[in-house]
């Protein structure tokens, strides 16, 4: 009967209030437990970010190389932009010249150079096989580069 006497009071209004130091420690964990969720949605963007642009920096690649793969080899080697400055298009395409609008902020440097098959190292004249190096940026910043060879056929 003494717990049901107890129990009533806090339900009619009886009870004493809650104390200005409850309130004031309640309000501090909920402070600490709202800055550790809003930090962990920065971090958790930032991610997000960086993933989205190395996947657009791994797909631009993959399209150059595959490009330079199916183009004409020439053997004094080449080097293009794109975007691209006026006269700087690949030799085998002059009009490839922009990205896609989905790559907006991005650039792609790509050159082709003469190397000795036996040593890899760059070489003045053409053996039969180059060094295609693909370079993206963001907004002005390296976020990937790559490199692979393309032999004469």
């Amino acid at each position: 009967m003494e717990k049901m006497n107890k129990a009533m009071k806090a339900f009619t209004g009886n009870s004493e209030g809650i104390s200005l130091i409850e309130v004031v420690i309640a309000l501090a964990i909920l402070g600490i437990v709202a800055a550790a969720f809003l930090g962990g949605l920065g971090t958790s963007y930032k991610g997000v970010t960086i993933a989205s642009e190395r996947t657009n920096a791994e797909s631009l690649t993959r399209s150059e190389f595959e490009y330079v793969k199916n183009s004409l080899y020439w053997a004094s080697g080449f080097s293009y932009e794109i975007p691209a400055p006026p006269g700087t298009s690949p030799p085998w395409a002059p009009s490839r010249t922009t990205l896609d609008s989905h790559y907006t902020g991005y650039s792609v440097n790509v050159t082709g150079v003469p190397i000795d098959p036996s040593t890899h190292n760059s070489t003045a004249g053409d053996l039969g096989m180059q060094q295609i190096t693909v370079k993206v940026y963001h907004q002005d910043k390296l976020v990937l580069t790559t490199s692979s060879y393309k032999v004469s056929r």
